[in-house]
């Protein structure tokens, strides 16, 4: 049970493991206005950034829980190095089936809602861990614009054109569900720079280092022709935030 290696190679000096900065992903945390001592559920938690620096800096406790073994490892290594390994823990499984075993007072899941197959499917199981009053965190892709064809679709990681919502429309749909929403972080166009092209030099560095590796096909592929499908596409099609919840 792991993520395939391309995902880890691609992401290999990322911290965040969304296209948020440290600096937006402070300003969430304060913006929620929690108690310190508050205890956060990270589902598919990456290398553990978030739980960890709000730990820090906000005095929060908590699991984090993610399938990759190499993200879960550097997120203890994080923990150590903030100095909050006696505060928060991490634990390689399959956050698809992953309950609290008691009611928190935080639930998120940080741009991986396939692990309830879509919005709902997470709300639902997030909404299993938390306790009456608590919030919810989900991150989430929406179309910035309406991309012009299916190559653009294709491009921007999605499938069909309804797999994301424009941002109107998924606040909406939170709605649907049952929820309000609280507060928001969202992405911008340099948000979206950094996470992508520190991908593009974690790539060519691995290929430096692995030029015989049977996945350097793969990787160079990759590399050749992403920066510009980026720069085409996602860069001007593809939204991504964070959106608090709670429940009416």
């Amino acid at each position: 049970m792991d993520l395939p290696r391309i995902f880890t190679i691609r992401e290999s000096s990322h911290r965040i493991h969304n296209p948020l900065t440290p600096d937006k992903l402070a300003a969430l945390g304060q913006a929620l206005h929690l108690a310190p001592g508050t205890r956060l559920l990270d589902l598919a938690s990456g290398s553990g950034e978030m739980l960890c620096t709000w730990a820090r800096d906000l005095g929060f406790t908590g699991t984090g829980v993610d399938i990759s073994t190499v993200f879960t490892e550097q997120a203890r290594a994080r923990a150590v190095e903030l100095g909050v390994a006696d505060r928060v823990e991490f634990v390689h499984g399959d956050a698809s089936g992953h309950v609290a075993d008691e009611p928190i007072d935080l639930a998120a899941c940080v741009g991986a809602t396939w692990i309830g197959n879509g919005v709902a499917g997470t709300a639902e199981l997030l909404s299993r861990s938390l306790r009456p009053g608590g919030l919810m965190l989900i991150g989430e892709p929406y179309w910035r614009r309406t991309p012009p064809d299916q190559e653009a679709v294709k491009a921007c990681h999605a499938n069909n054109l309804s797999d994301f919502l424009p941002l109107p429309e998924l606040i909406e749909q939170f709605g649907d569900l049952g929820y309000d929403v609280v507060e928001m972080m969202l992405a911008d166009q340099d948000s979206w720079d950094r996470y992508c092209a520190a991908q593009w030099l974690n790539l060519r560095r691995w290929l430096d280092r692995n030029p015989d590796d049977e996945l350097a096909p793969e990787v160079r592929a990759e590399l050749t022709t992403q920066p510009a499908r980026y720069a085409r596409f996602m860069r001007e099609y593809l939204g991504w935030g964070i959106f608090a919840l709670m429940k009416r």
